[in-house]
């Protein structure tokens, strides 16, 4: 269960979008539902689902999720067991689903991948991005309340 996100839209200055369509981020600019996946840092694949209609370039950033299937697959992945480290931050997240470059402009309605809708209702806590320097007043960070596999630092409920 994914349980934290960022937004990120074209006249946004943190936004890859930002400054227009190039070959790296061609992939945000749709269609919509399709993975965006870049590296970050020369470190770690992140990964971003595609928001808006064709051309426009904005995303939702994936930060964290909650593993429910699939667990010893992320372990192994991971190296570690502890499920709090698992997919808590983006470049964790998407080590544990094994999400790389190939993954990129994927549909995420469509295989490898299962999306489904929550079962039921959830409280969103909005909050500051991380981890960027650029538009850090954007209440754009949304976190599952009260869940323990948010990423650091943790939003204030």
């Amino acid at each position: 269960m994914i349980v934290e996100t960022e937004a990120y839209e074209p006249n946004d200055p943190a936004s890859h979008s930002f400054g227009g369509r190039k070959t790296r981020n061609a992939t945000m600019f749709g269609p919509p539902g399709r993975l965006y996946v870049y590296r970050s840092y020369g470190i770690h694949w992140c990964a971003n689902v595609v928001c808006c209609e064709e051309g426009v370039g904005a995303a939702v950033l994936l930060r964290a999720l909650e593993p429910t299937d699939g667990l010893d697959v992320m372990r192994a992945r991971r190296g570690l067991d502890d499920i709090r480290l698992l997919a808590t931050g983006p470049g964790r997240l998407t080590q544990a689903l094994g999400i790389t470059s190939a993954h990129d402009g994927l549909d995420v309605l469509a295989s490898p991948f299962t999306t489904r809708p929550s079962e039921a209702s959830v409280d969103v806590v909005a909050s500051p991005r991380v981890g960027i320097t650029r538009a850090t007043d954007r209440l754009w960070r949304y976190s599952l309340a009260g869940s323990s596999l948010v990423s650091r630092p943790r939003p204030r409920l």
